[in-house]
């Protein structure tokens, strides 16, 4: 139970990661590559004010704006100086990894002592260091981390509806999907791109945020592979759901970051080598980019 707890638990933190790639990839048509700098960036921004004392909730913020200088970053090196999108990115990113060091001060920073926001709401359970859930004994901090990153979720979720439904929402989205005609309707295409890059790339360091305090500690080299997450995450939801509008996808993308969480803590309960993850996970994207558009082949036979 512990097992499948903690993958529902880093799915969830990770659908954030999946709402940021879902808007550079998706919404711009833009392979950011920032976001294996920006989700570390906001794990040692989090974990560096958390051990000076400062709240989880302010650490949180702090983290999420890094995130969007990040992103704004790598939008003004591809419009304003007309670098490659690619190597914008991949810039920013190798850039990411030396400020990373300077805001850890060291390659890994633990939590172990620090409050966070689950330390918070274990605290409204009253003392009690176990739970029964339909026959399984669940530990309060387990319990407390689900129900915070639930709601949390929820919230970016429901606000970033709210905001793609807005008068700039929607000029980013169509600004992603035609941006000559964007343009020609008085829309100032680089600022939106700027704009789309540094909210996808604050959702990603909140992603990070919030996974630097559910695992105790910021490691530099955490966002390795993090791009491929989100990436098969919004793969994975779109084939679920199966359809572009809005709502949906943004539901699509929570699903299949949680869904990819349990393939990989069952392979990993399977047995295999955790050398092997990486591979494994190249694999179960591999899968997902190809299985859609072979079950739609094999509709049209």
């Amino acid at each position: 139970m512990t097992l499948v707890l903690g993958a529902w638990t880093i799915g969830l933190i990770l659908s954030l990661l999946a709402f940021g790639v879902y808007i550079s990839f998706r919404v711009f048509h833009f392979p950011d590559i920032t976001t294996e700098g920006s989700i570390t960036l906001g794990a040692s921004v989090t974990a560096v004010l958390l051990v000076a004392g400062t709240g989880p909730v302010a650490a949180s913020a702090a983290a999420f704006s890094a995130g969007l200088a990040a992103g704004a970053t790598t939008g003004i090196l591809h419009t304003k100086f007309r670098i490659n999108p690619l190597l914008s990115g991949i810039l920013v990113m190798t850039a990411l990894y030396s400020v990373n060091l300077h805001v850890m001060g060291k390659s890994n920073v633990p939590l172990l002592a620090a409050q966070t926001m689950a330390s918070h709401v274990e605290g409204l359970f009253g003392g009690r260091a176990n739970f029964d859930i339909m026959g399984w004994e669940v530990a309060s901090p387990d319990l407390a981390s689900l129900i915070l990153v639930f709601i949390v979720v929820t919230l970016v979720a429901a606000v970033l509806y709210a905001f793609f439904r807005t008068n700039l929402g929607t000029a980013m989205r169509a600004t992603g999907q035609n941006p000559q005609m964007s343009q020609a309707l008085g829309v100032n295409v680089g600022n939106m791109t700027i704009a789309g890059l540094a909210l996808a790339n604050g959702l990603v360091a909140l992603s990070g945020a919030l996974l630097a305090q559910y695992q105790g500690f910021a490691d530099v080299q955490m966002g390795i592979g993090m791009v491929v997450w989100g990436l098969a995450s919004v793969i994975i939801g779109e084939a679920l759901v199966g359809t572009q509008q809005l709502g949906l996808v943004i539901t699509g993308a929570v699903m299949g970051s949680v869904l990819f969480r349990l393939l990989v803590a069952g392979a990993l309960r399977a047995g295999l080598d955790p050398n092997d993850l990486k591979l494994v996970t190249a694999v179960f994207v591999f899968a997902a980019l190809i299985l859609p558009d072979l079950v739609r082949r094999r509709g049209r036979a």
